[in-house]
């Protein structure tokens, strides 16, 4: 499962991120894929970046980038969370439209977009295609959050076709739909930051405990309808903040609300899911952050010492 998030700081730089969370890593690694690299799409050809280099975490497979997150140099970012049992793919190129096959569609985006809205009016005539890079690498299902310092969306691919959302509260978790999530969110209107007034029972007179008193009901658990309605409120009651140190500390802060614990959730294969990793990118400075579960530290990469004229995948 996973959680992924966007906001932007006062002068509306964004900031986007997510936790990866599973029983194991993937020998992911930060990767930059810079202005002249080129690959062979998988239904259009030879493709290069319109938009600038890319960084990201990914692994490497048969000289592609298979980002889980990235962003490009023009300040688009897109990550994909699990989404099994709802994410429905073509099983072939559709006639008439723009086919992208799955493990390349965090790449493709990042090459071929610099705002949401180009992406958006791009996405309607798109197809993504259940096409495995090999035989190895199986089609994930996903769906997809992707945010620029404006806004953000949130696309899936169902037996419905290609559906797309605004997110107008910056955040993604996994299955159910982005549609049903959004419904569940009324559920929980009465939650408020603010410390209540003394309140009057008749005679009786009754005051807080402390501060968080109308954060009573939130959602606790691992579940991903609990960690939707929690980062969602952590998100969007998060103070506005100015410089990159406490903007990093807002994504990180945010994302732990809602990671995983060894220990705490089960898989369907008696395997216990947790946090490998939490990845997010600065608009501001161009600079990947994460961590990992078993080395709490924040790691820097940033794009800047890279050679972003050059043509080879570069990993740090």
């Amino acid at each position: 499962m996973c959680t992924g998030v966007r906001f932007s700081d006062d002068k509306g730089q964004m900031y986007f991120g997510r936790n990866l969370d599973w029983s194991v890593g993937y020998g992911q690694k930060v990767v930059v894929t810079p202005r002249g690299y080129s690959y062979q799409s998988a239904f259009l050809g030879e493709m290069k970046s319109s938009t600038g280099a890319i960084i990201g975490m990914a692994i490497v497979v048969e000289n592609t980038p298979l980002y889980f997150d990235c962003a490009n140099e023009s300040g688009l970012a897109i990550a994909g969370l699990n989404f099994p049992g709802y994410a429905s793919y073509e099983t072939d190129a559709v006639d008439g439209k723009t086919n992208v096959a799955a493990y390349e569609f965090p790449l493709w985006v990042a090459m071929n977009f610099k705002t949401v809205d180009e992406a958006e009016k791009a996405l309607r005539d798109v197809a993504i295609v259940a096409k495995p890079i090999n035989e190895q690498f199986p089609v994930s299902e996903l769906h997809f959050i992707i945010g620029d310092g404006k806004r953000s969306i949130v696309v899936e691919y169902t037996a419905n076709g290609m559906e797309i959302f605004e997110n107008d509260v910056d955040i993604l978790t996994n299955q159910p739909g982005y549609g049903w999530h959004k419904e569940n969110l009324r559920n929980y209107m009465n939650l408020a930051p603010e410390m209540p007034k003394e309140v009057k029972w008749d005679k009786a007179k009754m005051t807080a405990f402390g501060s968080g008193s109308m954060m009573r009901g939130i959602p606790g658990g691992f579940y991903s309808t609990d960690r939707f309605i929690r980062v969602a409120y952590l998100n969007t009651h998060y103070p506005v903040q100015s410089d990159e140190a406490t903007n990093v500390s807002r994504l990180f802060h945010t994302l732990t609300g809602v990671a995983m614990i060894d220990g705490g959730a089960q898989m369907g294969d008696g395997k216990f899911e947790k946090t490998v990793y939490t990845g997010g990118y600065s608009a501001a400075t161009q600079t990947y952050y994460y961590n990992t579960y078993e080395n709490p530290a924040i790691v820097a990469v940033a794009m800047k010492d890279f050679d972003l004229n050059g043509t080879e995948l570069a990993t740090a």
